[in-house]
């Protein structure tokens, strides 16, 4: 079955510093004129988004943010929310002891040392909310909502399947993603841990490593990369 999708999660993968070269943008432009669905796959919230790559939403034919909790289509500008609101105690909890957070649709945001703080709250208030860690950031969600979980879903609307998907990415709260995922694809940058679930590392780091998989993908197809294992059922 061939390839007609790519999920790529943003910061780490196609982005440093929170942009995105011009080299990068433009495989990826050479990937969606050859007819592949393009997904940005993202822990950010919409409006940091509009605030790192204004001019170049549309390049994605939509876009799974909040780690799984929000689908956005740039072509319509509309969203549609996947999972639930913030628990307010969990919200006014960790304001008053002035933890740094960003609350989005669903996600209540941080970064480290706070995930303790986070992981307190969530325990003491009896929480059916996650932790889930990117790097230096931490993010708290409803239990079960993941990348993958926002992709299925993001992908439904494109009439197109798990299997038909590349998945690329760097951090540990793209292991969902790539373990379901037809092909799964770390940058050079990626934690040793994501590296292991991938079926292909590239040799560039970020938007090289991006553009790299890109420029593969076109010249000579993807078809003689060795999936470790078969996609998990989503």
């Amino acid at each position: 079955m061939p390839y007609l999708a790519l999920a790529t999660d943003y910061d780490g993968t196609i982005a440093h510093d929170g942009a995105v070269d011009e080299p990068t943008l433009n495989a990826l432009r050479r990937l969606k004129a050859s007819g592949v669905k393009l997904i940005l796959v993202t822990g950010r919230e919409l409006s940091g988004m509009f605030d790192v790559l204004p001019d170049h939403l549309e390049l994605f034919d939509l876009m799974v943010l909040e780690n799984g909790a929000l689908i956005y289509d740039p072509a319509s500008k509309k969203t549609r929310l996947l999972a639930p609101a913030p628990p307010g105690p969990l919200v006014e909890r960790l304001q008053k002891q002035n933890i740094p957070i960003s609350v989005g649709h669903s996600v209540v945001a941080t970064y480290e040392p706070h995930g303790h703080a986070v992981f307190d709250a969530v325990r003491e208030l009896q929480l059916e909310w996650h932790v889930i860690f990117n790097k230096g950031s931490v993010m708290c969600l409803p239990a079960g909502v993941t990348k993958a979980t926002g992709l299925v879903p993001a992908l439904e609307e494109l009439g197109l399947t798990l299997d038909q998907t590349v998945a690329i990415g760097d951090a540990e709260n793209d292991h969902a993603m790539l373990q379901q995922s037809g092909l799964a694809v770390a940058v050079e940058n990626a934690l040793d841990s994501v590296k292991a679930d991938a079926d292909f590392v590239t040799a560039g780091a970020r938007g090289v490593g991006a553009a790299e998989l890109i420029d593969r993908w076109l010249s000579q197809g993807l078809d003689d990369i060795e999936r470790k294992r078969a996609p998990k059922p989503s």
